[in-house]
């Protein structure tokens, strides 16, 4: 058989061949491209996320700055006392809104929700109720923050832009402790200030972490000191300070990223006068 014979035998599994080749290389350059359209996309969205829910709680706060008058003046403790003014127009949108969390340093800034009967709701809802994967810093549905409970806890996401309590992250160090020992914590009717005590991380959801996020009220003196003293021991640092019964308590509560089912925890107390 000659050279051109054998050729014209084979030319059609050889023009297969390259068909098929062709194919292949087509269907992964559509697949390649698809996968950056998607992956675009997913980029876009969450900008568009960010950026949206970032306008939403500038706007709150700017409500709650343009309310605000010169100088904080003393309510009385009654039943029936009114918002403080410079949180009227956002309780009368949204009458969960419970309170204001502040801590400097960080984009902490924001309103807190609460709603005892939908526990974790405001954990993918914004504060006009609609979905959101910010959600707002919510109190956990067994505290108190009227009477108040002698521990008020508040969740809150920890976003990768920063947003949300993930600036909580910064009190693993001691450094930026010492700058910035005290969280503002205002609830309708009072300005109040909380000074840290102890900072630590645990995990959830097994057996072997901290279950600090179940307690809200001691039945008796020795399971507060207990709680203090099991927070203190975890706190990264000695923050010298401390707390003992009757002190009302905050905890701020974000998830942290070096254990499965990790949380870092801010425990503060009230600062009295």
């Amino acid at each position: 058989m000659y050279w051109s014979d054998a050729l014209m035998v084979h030319w059609p599994e050889v023009m297969e061949d390259k068909t098929m080749k062709k194919k292949i290389y087509m269907v992964g350059i559509t697949l390649s491209f698809l996968l950056f359209v998607c992956s675009m996309y997913q980029v876009i969205r969450n900008y568009a996320g960010e950026q949206k829910a970032a306008d939403e709680f500038e706007q709150l706060a700017e409500i709650v700055k343009q309310a605000e008058t010169p100088e904080k003046k003393e309510t009385e403790e009654t039943e029936n006392q009114l918002p403080l003014e410079e949180y009227q127009e956002l309780f009368h949108q949204n009458n969960d809104l419970t309170g204001w969390i502040l801590v400097e340093g960080t984009q902490i800034n924001y309103p807190v929700m609460y709603t005892p009967n939908n526990p974790d709701y405001y954990l993918k809802h914004n504060f006009e109720g609609k979905y959101s994967d910010y959600g707002v810093p919510y109190i956990a549905e067994h505290c108190d923050p009227y009477e108040p409970s002698d521990n008020v806890i508040i969740y809150g996401h920890h976003m990768d832009n920063g947003s949300m309590f993930a600036g909580l992250m910064e009190y693993e160090t001691q450094k930026f402790y010492e700058s910035h020992k005290i969280i503002q914590f205002d609830t309708l009717t009072d300005q109040v200030c909380y000074e840290v005590v102890a900072v630590f991380k645990t995990t959830v959801y097994d057996d072997t972490g901290f279950k600090y996020y179940l307690f809200a009220n001691a039945e008796k003196v020795e399971d507060y000191q207990k709680y203090v003293e099991k927070c203190k021991s975890l706190s990264f640092y000695d923050t010298g300070v401390t707390a003992t019964y009757g002190d009302k308590l905050l905890t701020l509560s974000t998830c942290e990223y070096s254990n499965p089912n990790g949380r870092l925890v801010v425990v503060a107390k009230k600062v009295v006068g």
